[in-house]
């Protein structure tokens, strides 16, 4: 049976319209000469601006275009936002909610959190919800108990129906932009203590979730990490930068997906 994948690029604040028209005609001209299988997924998340232009550029490809937040109110008096409807209709297919960058530089909580994935989910959007623990949260062994919370408190009343169409992202903080990596080992136990908080939480839909991996996720890591059971892809930010590196990682989904 083939496994599930979806291979996410953050892109963060990079790329102006013209840049990522350039990099998304890249991405998408090696995901076709890659063929994936319909099991794996291409994503790719540029900053608001970029959007249309990577739309552009990849339009028939098969790789989706997502954004990298929303507020959770669909109009109103706040300005610099954005409205998970106006996402919708720009003709994003995903957007990333909770990433630890917004987090720690924003103040994001739990329960902002809740109600930005449910006001995602009700336009239709595909949430991708990050969690993960910081470096000191893991020294003091608090891994698996920051994240159930950070489950339990962000997927609160979000309805059966609804939780098909939602992805988690572990993000371990303490390997985003540092080069560090967690483990294959590492990455997989807390994968599957995740797999079972949202069987806790969701029940059946719960267990069958995709669950991404978002620290420091490379091609020399990729075919290690991807592998492990719990593991269907990854949230992936400096090496989504450059097609080759990306394409390199969607390859080795591709491998793991049909062996």
């Amino acid at each position: 049976m083939a496994r599930t994948y979806l291979i996410a690029g953050n892109w963060k604040m990079h790329t102006t319209p013209p840049e990522a028209r350039t990099l998304a005609t890249a991405i998408a001209e090696k995901h076709n000469s890659l063929k994936p299988p319909s099991s794996v997924q291409t994503l790719i998340c540029p900053p608001y601006i970029s959007i249309h232009a990577a739309l552009e550029a990849v339009a028939g490809s098969g790789v989706h275009v997502g954004a990298q937040d929303c507020h959770f109110e669909p109009k109103g008096a706040f300005t610099g936002e954005i409205a998970p409807n106006m996402v919708k209709a720009s003709g994003c297919s995903h957007v990333i909610l909770g990433h630890s960058e917004r987090r720690q530089y924003f103040g994001e909580t739990n329960g902002l959190l809740n109600k930005k994935v449910r006001a995602a989910l009700s336009e239709g959007l595909i949430p991708i919800y990050c969690v993960g623990e910081t470096l000191t949260e893991r020294q003091e062994e608090w891994t698996l108990a920051v994240v159930r919370t950070q489950l339990v408190d962000g997927l609160k009343d979000i309805s059966l129906q609804n939780a098909s169409n939602l992805v988690i992202a572990y993000e371990p903080v303490w390997a985003i932009g540092t080069g560090l990596a967690a483990t294959a080992e590492q990455a997989q136990e807390v994968h599957a203590a995740i797999r079972g908080f949202l069987t806790e939480i969701l029940g059946a839909v719960g267990a069958e979730m995709l669950i991404l991996y978002g620290g420091s996720l490379k091609p020399d890591n990729a075919d290690e990490i991807l592998s492990k059971p719990d593991v269907n892809g990854g949230l992936i930010g400096g090496a989504a930068l450059q097609a080759d590196s990306f394409a390199a990682i969607i390859a080795a989904a591709c491998k793991i997906a049909v062996s």
